[in-house]
């Protein structure tokens, strides 16, 4: 039995705030990562579910990115919206 409820969150790349923030387009991005366009939209338009390792260590390559924080948005989801996650 667990003494407080833990909440529900959901982990998204943060690629349209990349693409903003280095002055890129996804397309850009693709090039310069040699990640497929559409599997760099996916990441943004959030509709992958898992993420490779390795795409992930490329867009950190080829921008310099040094601080995960960067990559990521942490999402602590309001109860409708857990109700509609599964």
């Amino acid at each position: 039995m667990r003494l407080y409820e833990e909440p529900d969150v959901r982990i998204r790349i943060n690629i349209k705030g990349i693409c903003e923030k280095y002055k890129l387009t996804m397309g850009e991005l693709s090039r310069r990562t040699d990640i497929e366009p559409s599997k760099i939209s996916a990441y943004a338009n959030d509709r992958r579910q898992r993420v490779q390792i390795t795409h992930l260590e490329r867009i950190c390559q080829s921008l310099h990115i040094r601080d995960m924080n960067e990559l990521f948005i942490l999402e602590v989801l309001e109860d409708e919206q857990v109700d509609n996650k599964e």
